[in-house]
């Protein structure tokens, strides 16, 4: 049984929104794409190329997959560990509206709460989920995510996509490890430690 781990690069103020351009998603008027971009170091290219080396399988959202889809395919460097993982690996894309998908290996799901539990039962070790706001919000809704690797960045932009939202109930997380990069960001790895606990501080 596989985990299904998610992976995503988040703002000081936790929206995952474009990190990576200015026209990567620019919904709901956002205009602060590309705040990555100045913080990228050998740091955070390891981080990335460690996690996704772990991969059996890729769990995406529509426009993450869009995205990828639109320039992985063409970076043919073997010895580049992200092309070749997702260039080869099982690719299963969680959409209403695509019909066909046409990158190597990968395939359409329909209803991510029926479907992932079933997927996870298909691979040894894990289901990686990159990006993916709005699947992420939708796994955080069903509780069906093992493990969170948040790469955290020091800016904030004060609105956008978010990867906790309305559907994201109360939970308690247990702390992995964290790592800091060069320049600031920091990668914090949470496992879920089940339900929420509260107490009284004067009592």
């Amino acid at each position: 049984m596989a985990d299904l781990t998610i992976t995503t690069f988040l703002t000081l103020d936790g929206v995952m929104q474009a990190p990576g351009g200015p026209a990567e998603d620019t919904s709901g008027g956002f205009a602060h794409g590309g705040w990555l971009v100045p913080y990228m170091d050998q740091d955070m290219m390891d981080i990335v190329e460690g996690i996704i080396e772990k991969a059996d399988a890729f769990l995406l959202g529509r426009g993450t997959y869009d995205i990828f889809a639109g320039y992985w395919p063409g970076v043919t460097d073997e010895q580049d560990i992200v092309a070749r993982k997702l260039n080869t690996l099982p690719k299963h894309v969680a959409s209403h509206k695509l019909k066909t998908v046409s990158w190597n290996n990968a395939s359409l799901i329909h209803d991510v709460a029926a479907d992932v539990k079933a997927l996870k039962a298909r691979y040894a070790n894990e289901l990686q989920v990159h990006g993916s706001p709005g699947l992420a919000q939708t796994l955080i809704e069903h509780d069906l995510i093992d493990e969170f690797r948040l790469l955290v960045f020091p800016v904030t932009v004060g609105s956008g996509k978010r990867l906790f939202g309305k559907g994201a109930g109360p939970a308690a997380m247990s702390l992995v490890s964290t790592k800091a990069t060069s320049t600031g960001a920091v990668l914090q790895i949470y496992r879920r430690a089940g339900a929420l606990k509260t107490g009284n501080y004067g009592s």
